[in-house]
């Protein structure tokens, strides 16, 4: 099994986005001082890779059953797909091999296909690709 994907992002689930946001730039990422009060941060680090920052609010506005697992981190993985039907495709790959389907495909209102897998250990992968406009 080969799914044609591309790492493109680390996502954080920050329970205090300012505090999150000073620890980030203490170690030199240039993170803007009015992202603090942001939903959703992102910053693009060198060769492309972003790194986001969502509060436990915008995560629960795509997915209502989150909730934060006590001990465990709150990073996950963010995978780009060449199309839509490269996400459904990809999505019913992983779940049929036995992998837990966390989300299954959707059009999501920022304009992705959008799904989210769990790796064996319990870590969200996200699957997306931009719709066609």
């Amino acid at each position: 099994m080969t799914i044609n994907a591309r790492m493109d992002a680390v996502g954080i689930v920050a329970s205090d986005m300012a505090k999150a946001l000073a620890f980030y730039r203490a170690l030199g990422l240039q993170i803007p001082a009015d992202a603090d009060g942001q939903p959703h941060v992102e910053v693009t680090l060198t060769g492309g890779l972003r790194l986001m920052f969502d509060t436990e609010e915008t995560v629960r506005s795509v997915n209502p059953d989150w909730r934060p697992v006590p001990g465990a981190g709150r990073i996950g993985l963010a995978f780009v797909l060449p199309d839509a039907a490269a996400v459904d495709a990809a999505y019913a790959e992983l779940t049929a091999a036995g992998h837990h389907g966390e989300m299954a495909p959707f059009d999501a209102f920022w304009g992705q296909r959008y799904a989210v897998v769990n790796d064996p250990d319990g870590n969200g992968v996200d699957l997306f690709a931009p719709l066609a406009s």
